[in-house]
């Protein structure tokens, strides 16, 4: 049975990829991506976390791209370079985290609003509803300066602030689940409300919420670079401290142009290639979308 399970895995995830590397800036998107992930996985065998130290190097302030640095300096005469490839740890670690913290938050309120009905279903709902109407950005920037700039501050702060739209689409989904005959049959056989959330409506929407949290990574990772800029990031490097550093240190007068366009840079292209491969995921998932 194991084997058999297996094999299925596996002519599946071959439908999925033969369908898949057809949408071109799907693919192109999951290229940068898995640039960025082993980029950043690989960056401690070769700089550590003394490249955020001021006294790490001695190079000459400001100094623009050539053979002294491959992309410039900052106002301390750190390498760019470093900074921008230690900065992608934090930067793509609290994008993951925070997404999918979000998911969580979203999947499992939204199966229950959608298998629970009357008072219970529509408490969460008019939850998610007031959650929905809050600017998210203003809600995490006030989560985060009351509970401090750490790492983890951050990605709670945008955890709790993304999950209402995964909800809502997650409930909607639930109730198309539950409307279908085996779910009767199933209740019917006597399955208990776990047995069929977890085995019924959990995998059927799971395919939406791989391509959900794609975006949401995207999502997180905007909203970590304008917290750290807004100044209520305490991690010492990331894509949007080090927009921050170059606005607190007047780079822009400098003529350290290198200084604001390449972790700008940074940001657009692994924004825009989590958004290019949760589009693809999405119209590959959803037939309705072929």
């Amino acid at each position: 049975m194991t084997t058999l399970a297996w094999t299925r895995r596996r002519m599946a995830f071959g439908r999925f990829w033969s369908v898949f590397r057809t949408r071109r800036a799907g693919v192109a998107g999951l290229a940068v991506l898995v640039f960025a992930v082993v980029m950043a996985l690989i960056a401690p065998l070769f700089i550590d976390e003394s490249v955020t130290s001021v006294l790490h190097d001695t190079g000459r302030p400001y100094s623009g791209p050539g053979v002294d640095s491959v992309i410039g300096r900052d106002e301390s005469g750190r390498s760019i370079l470093e900074l921008i490839w230690w900065g992608s740890r934090t930067s793509l670690l609290i994008g993951f985290l925070a997404a999918v913290l979000a998911m969580v938050i979203g999947t499992v309120i939204g199966i229950a609003a959608g298998h629970f009905r009357g008072w219970f279903g529509a408490l969460l709902m008019r939850v998610t509803d007031w959650f929905l109407v809050l600017p998210s950005l203003v809600t995490a920037l006030v989560l985060a300066a009351i509970l401090g700039g750490s790492m983890a501050t951050i990605i709670v702060a945008i955890g709790v602030t993304a999950w209402p739209s995964t909800a809502r689409l997650i409930r909607a989904q639930t109730l198309a689940v539950e409307a279908r005959p085996y779910i009767e049959r199933s209740k019917a056989l006597g399955a208990g409300h776990w047995h069929i959330m977890t085995r019924h409506v959990l995998p059927n929407v799971a395919p939406l919420l791989l391509a959900s949290i794609t975006l949401e990574v995207a999502s997180a990772i905007v909203t970590e670079s304008t917290l750290a800029f807004l100044g209520v990031s305490s991690n010492k490097t990331s894509w949007g401290t080090m927009l921050r550093g170059s606005y607190d240190w007047n780079a822009a007068a400098n003529g350290a142009w290198w200084y604001i366009v390449i972790p700008g840079l940074c940001i657009v292209a692994v924004v825009m290639a989590f958004t290019l491969v949760g589009r693809a995921l999405e119209a590959v998932l959803n037939p309705r979308l072929r």
